[in-house]
């Protein structure tokens, strides 16, 4: 069994690595000795070929041997110490990261994925290559899908392309990717999947003639210039096929009208000398160039793209990159993984990545719940990218659709909160406004300035959309809170005191009894609508305290309420007070107080019913 495995390694690793490999094979077939997969099949097959996938990556030994073990302190009731004595303390971190990756129960589904994503994104922020290993694991069991129930091969089908496939997606893991969401297709949908294949694989017949001729057209063209290219025809992969029909309500047949090649080249100067070529011989359809070399992508994929119009009006997709840009596609940060001394451009990518997850651990801290934070970065795993300029001309990228907000907020998160305006290209613009590739944004801001709650209605990115929630919150409770202690301190007077002569006795007496943790939470409460401040009031300050001289004289003092309460503080949209009209407030529970016209019907209602 171990054969197979120490042959790929032999390729890339020196034998002291293999051997260490070799131990924690041999620790691992002990610890699971007995043990079956639901298939029948010895446990050990599982890490074994798990390993043999990251193997395949090339990755390094320490990932390779937590591979091996990365289910024995699960399921087999062995220590992270005790690894860590026997592999070292590295390896051991890396089974137990992986291990608890696997210790998810939660309530409902959704949670159970978004905590599943929450502990990836912690696990990555320590060290990557427990989610590599993490991906292998899933990938390996993916492709052993057949001998669970239905439901169950469906329940983890969409897990794998909901959340794994944009993982290997956005770490460049692209291999992986695809497989992912072809077993996750066919898991999920067996009777389309096998459709559609057998579609796929009757068209191909239609379609190689004409594959041919392109081929050889620009294989001969591209040798006569001498430039060294390997030409490859790309089929599109069944789920995108499917995905393309779905959303674009087209027939299978005008989903694969359109041709795609690939050119493999030995340096970037031949990238665009084979640019230039195919641009010779087939017509470029504008605006359909896309430069990745000299502006990467997020996970550091680098290629040219463009779209051509061939023979007979065919649409052909044209990819050309060097045979390193290749390896990086295919496998991302994946690609000649090494710790010490990695080429230039694989530094990028592992670079661009562990930025990323920078990005993702401020979310986390700013979301709520594991349900919101996963909500905030869907919308960042598969985006279609714009680049524009800082006025230092430093590029930054952003999803499609991005504003200036979008904008600020990627720079900082203190430029996104005090932002008020924006240049682009000079010209004032709205903040509402989507940005364009290769627009210069400068953001004006101001000391003080505040997130407006409207700008959640078009700000795209998660990060801005998480910063401006947070800050939200935040503004929401401090203000609670001094509403709340406005309204307390008027039901004091109403009975002889103030809140000012409160004392810490009698703050503790009201924790007690309302089984507060604070007197702040107490006056959030209040000011939220959730707590009626009389009764708070009356807790106090008990009957047998209070003064008996002129209880009454404040009872009908208003509370001032100015503009700064937004948020906890709203307007009746039933009878739309103004300026000058007779008013009123009633504390609604979790809006807190609600403004009306003293005439307002509704007014009417809540006096004969009050809660």
């Amino acid at each position: 069994m171990l054969n197979g495995l120490t042959d790929k390694l032999s390729t890339y690793l020196p034998s002291d690595e293999i051997t260490a490999i070799e131990k924690a094979y041999l620790y691992s077939e002990e610890c699971h000795v007995g043990q079956l997969r639901e298939s029948g099949d010895p446990y050990i097959t599982h890490p074994v070929a798990v390993a043999s996938i990251l193997a395949d990556m090339k990755m390094d030994h320490e990932s390779l041997m937590a591979a091996l073990l990365h289910d024995v302190i699960e399921d087999t009731g062995v220590t992270k110490n005790q690894i860590s004595r026997r592999f070292g303390r590295t390896v051991a971190s890396l089974v137990d990261g992986v291990s608890k990756l696997s210790e998810i129960e939660t309530a409902s589904r959704a949670e159970q994925q978004a905590d599943s994503f929450q502990k990836m994104t912690l696990a990555m922020s320590k060290d990557i290559r427990v989610v590599m290993v993490k991906l292998a694991d899933r990938l390996h069991n993916m492709r052993t899908l057949g001998v669970l129930s239905t439901e169950k091969r469906r329940r983890i089908a969409r897990e794998t392309i909901d959340i794994y496939a944009p993982i290997a997606q956005r770490l460049g893991i692209n291999d992986v990717r695809l497989e992912f969401e072809n077993l996750g297709f066919a898991a999920m949908y067996p009777l389309r999947y096998r459709r559609l294949r057998e579609a796929l694989r009757s068209s191909r017949k239609n379609r190689k003639e004409l594959i041919t001729e392109i081929h050889e057209s620009m294989e001969i063209r591209l040798n006569k210039e001498k430039v060294n290219a390997k030409v490859k025809s790309r089929e599109k992969h069944l789920w995108s096929i499917y995905k393309k029909m779905r959303e674009k309500k087209k027939h299978f047949r005008d989903v694969m009208d359109v041709f795609a090649f690939r050119l493999i080249v030995e340096n970037v100067d031949d990238c665009y000398r084979a640019l230039g070529i195919v641009h010779n011989i087939y017509k470029p359809v504008p605006g359909e160039f896309k430069d990745y070399i000299a502006i990467p992508k997020a996970n550091g994929y680098q290629s040219l793209h463009t779209v051509l119009v061939g023979m007979h009006g065919v649409v052909i997709e044209v990819q050309i990159r060097t045979r390193e840009m290749d390896e990086m596609a295919n496998y991302g940060i994946a690609a000649h993984w090494e710790y010490k001394a990695g080429k230039n451009n694989i530094e990028v990518s592992q670079r661009k990545a562990a930025r990323w997850v920078q990005d993702l651990l401020e979310m986390q801290r700013q979301a709520g719940n594991s349900l919101e934070f996963l909500e905030h970065v869907k919308s960042d795993l598969f985006p279609d990218e714009v680049y524009v300029f800082t006025p230092q001309g430093k590029i930054i990228e952003l999803p499609s659709g991005a504003t200036p907000i979008d904008f600020a907020y990627s720079l900082h998160t203190d430029l996104g909160d005090s932002c008020i305006a924006c240049h682009v290209d000079g010209e004032l613009t709205p903040l509402s406004e989507p940005l364009e590739s290769g627009q210069k944004v400068e953001i004006i801001n101001t000391p003080g300035a505040q997130p407006n709650p409207n700008w959640l209605n078009f700000v795209v990115t998660s990060k801005a959309r998480s910063a401006i929630r947070h800050f939200l919150k935040n503004q929401q409770h401090d203000e609670s809170v001094e509403l709340g202690k406005r309204l307390l301190d008027q039901a004091l007077k109403n009975i002889g005191t103030n809140y000012k002569e409160l004392k810490k006795s009698q703050i503790k007496k009201l924790l007690k009894e309302t089984k507060s943790s604070t007197f702040e939470f107490v006056l959030q409460q209040i000011g939220l609508g959730n707590r009626v401040p009389f009764a708070v009031a009356n807790i106090l300050v008990p009957a047998d305290k209070r003064k008996t001289t002129e209880q009454k004289k404040n009872s009908d003092s208003p509370v001032v309420i100015d503009s700064s309460e937004g948020l906890i503080v709203q307007y009746g949209k039933c009878c739309r007070p103004i300026l000058g009209d007779p008013i009123l407030g009633h504390l609604t529970p979790g809006k807190g107080l609600v403004i009306h016209r003293d005439a307002c019907r509704n007014l009417k209602e809540i006096r004969k019913n009050p809660e």
